[in-house]
């Protein structure tokens, strides 16, 4: 089975960082994440709340260089939790469990990171390029980007808009 989920936004709180008894650091967050559409002429915005979690270095990372406000892309795993309220009601939550991330700065700093849970570098400076891969943090030297003009603005429709034929899906 394929499980990925990747998410551009904005955190919505600090990371909440905190060790189990065996010494695993867990980090403990959320990010809002917007989409922007038109329906019937009126442009909209329609935001989600989705907590993250961050384990080991990844998560002490986080902790050291995200903060409220941060923007970043992260790529993932979606996961579910079930337990028991006191009344005994079933309960469920979801949570992205974060394997990959992309610092791409706040409204004061645009500098680009890219964390990933396959590595082990130790970061020297706040706001360098750097990126990590999954348990092995390995540093990557940025290329020079070259400048692309935008394109003109399409007009985004709203998926009831859509129209889709059914005939043609598997399912």
């Amino acid at each position: 089975m394929f499980n990925k989920i990747v998410l551009l936004g904005h955190l919505t709180k600090d990371i909440e960082l905190r060790y189990t008894t065996t010494g695993t650091a867990i980090g403990i967050s959320s990010i809002a994440v917007t989409r922007k559409f038109i329906t019937n002429g009126e442009k909209r915005e329609e935001t989600c709340f989705i907590d993250v979690v961050f384990f080991n270095k990844l998560a002490e990372t986080a902790n050291q260089y995200l903060a409220k406000g941060s923007k970043l892309l992260i790529e993932g795993r979606l996961k579910q939790d079930i337990w028991q309220d006191q009344q005994g009601n079933n309960k469920s939550k979801h949570s992205v469990i974060v394997e990959n991330m992309e610092m791409l700065g706040d409204a004061n700093n645009n500098n680009n990171n890219t964390y990933n849970t396959n590595g082990s570098y130790n970061p020297t400076a706040k706001n360098s390029n750097q990126s990590y891969q999954a348990n092995t943090y390995q540093r990557q030297s940025q290329q020079p980007q070259t400048q692309v003009q935008p394109k003109p603005q399409q007009q985004v429709t709203s998926d009831d808009d859509i129209l889709v034929d059914g005939t043609g899906i598997p399912f």
